[in-house]
């Protein structure tokens, strides 16, 4: 395959001409071979494919919210060319029998994937680390509403096993000790109101996300160990992760669309749907987040893509489930922020694809470079169009950022492989075979 005439995220104008999985060849002037595909991409842009780093895409045990077909075509359509997969499934990923049933079902992945590994009581490390695991995570620290939030001692004595064997901590950081529970006091039913959405938000208080993101840095501290911290929603858990980076800890943070984008503001609209955690936090804490997303502190946004059905997250709050969708959004979302001016090219470029190569260890993924893996994504960014659930393809039917406006793919392209193609002037849509595969395996 050829494509030509595409801008870079550094505004280069290049053809780049893909062979056997890999980009053989960034340059210009790149004459079509014999029955080579050639794809004219003049006014558009090249984008390396993202890499999300947290995504649920519930197999085994919740395929009625999504599989791995329908999520991969969800994240294909979105211009994500890997995930990795979070361990809180049924059963849950924290042994190497559940690991292999896992990655059974990750074969029907369009896409590319990574596996997480996960820490409870009843972990079998030993058989864990035999798989090619891609990381320990979604590591709970005291998750008040899962079965998988875990104690200090054994936190630590993960992170010492990670670090022994090289192998990074995704940590999802909230001291369920500081959460407020005044504030779900007579709001627990009627689904659909600013309340209920409101109240979630009041009672998993920002003070507990930041008192556990330091425990969790200074834990790491001890061991050496790899920390990577999940959606971050405060700024100042951003910055607490900056400052132990530039005290020497090997430490990472992502950011969650939802927190750039939305916040407590959009309670009214969301209802139970806007329950998440970490929960949505103030329109001041969003924009201080997104502040920090632009001038750098941020190294990752990822989605935590958690689907869930519209019948389960209409009920009322205590029984909605916690997560949104939205690995498909990821891109078009912070496309549609370079439009206004609001993000850079080259900024949204290394959030989703260079740094998450760069942190996760994948030396072929993440740029448009002579042999990296050929993951790429044509998009037109004179296109946006209205985010609707209707035209998204996720199995849970419906979309936070409804009545956003993102730029999407016309083309994404897995180690050479085609799996989404809109056709540009029909809107005909078309996806590939799977052609996923464990970048552990890789």
């Amino acid at each position: 395959m050829l494509i030509t005439g595409a801008e870079l995220a550094d505004g280069r104008v290049r053809d780049v001409r893909i062979r056997d999985g890999t980009i053989e060849s960034v340059a210009t002037g790149l004459d079509a071979a014999a029955g080579e595909r050639v794809v004219e991409a003049r006014g558009r842009h090249i984008l390396p494919g993202a890499i999300d780093v947290h995504v649920h895409f519930r197999e085994p045990g919740g395929s009625h919210k999504e599989t791995w077909r329908s999520g991969s075509e969800s994240a294909a359509a979105g211009g994500v060319t890997c995930v990795v997969d979070q361990p809180n499934t049924s059963p849950p990923t924290v042994d190497g029998d559940a690991f292999d049933e896992k990655a059974d079902l990750a074969a029907a992945s369009l896409v590319d994937y990574g596996i997480n590994g996960g820490v409870t009581g009843n972990w079998d490390p030993e058989s864990l680390f035999q798989r090619p695991l891609f990381a320990l995570g979604e590591v709970f620290l005291a998750d008040s509403t899962g079965d998988m939030g875990i104690a200090p001692d054994l936190f630590e004595d993960a992170l010492a096993e990670a670090a022994g064997r090289g192998v990074p901590v995704t940590v999802h950081a909230e001291d369920e000790t500081l959460f407020d529970a005044a504030a779900l006091d007579g709001d627990l039913g009627g689904a659909g109101t600013a309340a209920t959405a409101d109240a979630w938000s009041a009672y998993r208080t920002a003070d507990a996300e930041i008192a556990a993101v330091e425990r969790a840095l200074d834990a790491a501290a001890g061991t050496g160990a790899q920390v990577h911290v999940a959606h971050t929603s405060t700024p100042e858990a951003i910055d607490a992760v900056v400052d132990a980076r530039e005290s020497g800890a090997a430490a990472t943070c992502e950011v969650t669309p939802h927190h750039l984008f939305l916040s407590r503001e959009n309670a009214g609209r969301l209802g139970t749907f806007g329950r998440m955690n970490p929960p949505l936090r103030s329109e001041r804490r969003r924009t201080a987040a997104f502040e920090r997303l632009r001038d750098g502190d941020v190294d990752v946004v990822a989605t935590d893509h958690a689907p869930h059905t519209v019948a389960e997250k209409r009920q009322g709050l205590a029984d909605a489930p916690s997560g949104v969708p939205g690995v498909e959004t990821l891109y078009p979302l912070l496309l549609e922020s370079v439009r206004n001016g609001e993000l850079s090219m080259e900024r949204v470029r290394d959030v989703v694809a260079a740094n998450p190569a760069s942190i996760f260890g994948l030396p072929s993924k993440g740029q448009i470079a002579e042999g990296a893996d050929a993951d790429l994504v044509l998009v037109d960014m004179a296109d946006p169009r209205e985010i609707e659930a209707g035209a998204l393809h996720s199995a849970c039917g419906w979309t936070p950022f409804e009545g956003l406006r993102g730029v999407f793919p016309e083309l994404t392209v897995v180690r050479g492989s085609v799996v989404y193609e809109r056709d540009p002037v029909t809107g005909a849509e078309s996806f590939g075979d799977p052609v996923g595969r464990n970048v552990r395996e890789a």
